[in-house]
């Protein structure tokens, strides 16, 4: 056996591991796996499981190859709630070559070109999720019925009535160190979010993919069934991924470059931003059109960024690429100096490729000193027309944005 397969066969010796979900992601975000036996996993290591890309919605047919998952050991994770089962995310290769459709392999690419430049992306995700009660066979879930208030958010009652879920999920969470620091209820009737501390955009995204699966298992565990859906309901707020992010320097005690460190750094912003933060969110604006078909993939993604007010009264989606400070009607925020927030994405969104379209804009901007122009000081809506660059209102629009954008196209393999 190769070291890689040595290693999954003693941790499965010394954690009581029967089982190995070799799984990855596909272009839709959606988890493909196989389930190899623990006696198998060390020749799966070294070889490899193959699957047919064209059932996995890639760009190929059935005459193709198989795509063959090579298992990442650092991203083992027992399922909590079925411990003799350890999910591994895996790396895809075709034909002897990485396969460069791999929406892992998208963000490792990115993450090698910051790395280039002494610099590694750490981001932190908001992952909005509804819990709904299953309903008579042939009719679709539904909110709880007692969780029925025009403005929901927080509210504390909803919240202790998917107690038994979400403290679940939360102790999961704990036992795999990923440091949960809160839970709520969100702006939705039955929507909620969990807050686990921030990693890595690799790690980070890894657990996103986890989260979303463990989630759902747990809420159809409960009776429940968990959706991640941009915009369930016409009437209500939509599920956004919100994603908080930095870039530190490894060689420098992992410190944020975001945060200037002398004046000479600094861009004169009151946030105490240096001129890197700055020319990043200028890449990160510029492209905010085009990184639109990334970041809301589905038509039912629009109806959450065009949609009319929410029985709560926002939508609390921004319409137009504009930056404020701690005001949540804008593409970026900043919630606290020096991190910045993308509150475009929603939960259709691939968590690998929102981090790797991010990377590759802020990149762009980095290189060509992009100025995100000045901060707004209102409301995204109070804005005086063409102060900022529309979202596009419909897939087919932020489709064409990114296939007009070769800076990004290029980044990501498009």
């Amino acid at each position: 056996l190769g070291s890689l397969g040595a290693e999954l066969n003693q941790r499965a010796r010394e954690e009581g591991i029967r089982n190995f979900l070799v799984s990855y992601l596909d272009l839709f975000g959606a988890q493909r796996a196989k389930l190899v036996p623990a006696a198998a996993i060390g020749m799966v290591a070294d070889g490899g499981a193959g699957f047919a890309g064209f059932a996995a919605h890639f760009d190929m047919t059935p005459a193709d190859a198989d795509v063959m998952a090579y298992p990442d050991p650092s991203s083992l994770i027992r399922l909590p709630w079925k411990p003799e089962v350890a999910w591994l995310a895996a790396d895809l290769w075709c034909n002897g070559k990485p396969f460069e459709q791999s929406p892992r392999r998208v963000l490792a690419k990115q993450m090698q070109a910051a790395a280039a430049l002494g610099l590694e992306l750490k981001t932190g995700v908001e992952v909005e999720f509804m819990l709904l009660n299953q309903t008579s066979p042939g009719q679709p879930p539904a909110v709880d019925a007692l969780d029925s208030s025009a403005k929901p958010c927080y509210d504390q009652v909803a919240l202790m009535r998917r107690y038994d879920v979400l403290s679940e999920l939360c102790g999961y969470m704990e036992g795999l160190g990923w440091a949960p620091y809160q839970a709520d209820h969100e702006d939705a009737n039955g929507q909620f979010e969990i807050n686990f501390n921030f990693d890595c955009a690799m790690a980070t995204a890894d657990r996103v993919a986890f989260h979303k699966f463990m989630v759902r298992s747990v809420a159809e565990k409960h009776g429940l069934r968990a959706t991640f859906m941009p915009k369930p309901f016409t009437n209500k707020t939509g599920n956004g991924l919100h994603c908080h992010f930095t870039m530190h320097a490894p060689a420098e005690g992992g410190r944020n470059v975001f945060k200037a460190a002398s004046g000479a750094e600094a861009c004169g912003d009151e946030y105490g931003l240096s001129q890197v933060a700055l020319h990043f969110l200028g890449g990160v604006i510029h492209h905010t059109p085009s990184l639109a078909a990334i970041t809301n993939p589905t038509v039912n993604s629009y109806k959450r960024l065009c949609a009319p007010s929410t029985d709560s009264g926002a939508t609390w989606a921004p319409t137009v690429a504009s930056h404020g400070g701690n005001d949540r009607t804008h593409v970026i925020r900043v919630p606290d100096a020096p991190r910045f927030e993308l509150r475009l994405a929603d939960t259709a969104a691939n968590p690998y490729l929102l981090p790797a379209g991010l990377l590759a804009a802020g990149l762009d901007g980095m290189a060509t000193e992009a100025d995100p122009g000045p901060r707004a000081k209102v409301p995204a809506h109070a804005l005086p027309p063409g102060a900022a660059k529309p979202i596009p209102v419909n897939l087919l629009d932020a489709i064409r944005a990114f296939e007009a954008d070769a800076t990004l196209t290029s980044a990501l393999g498009a």
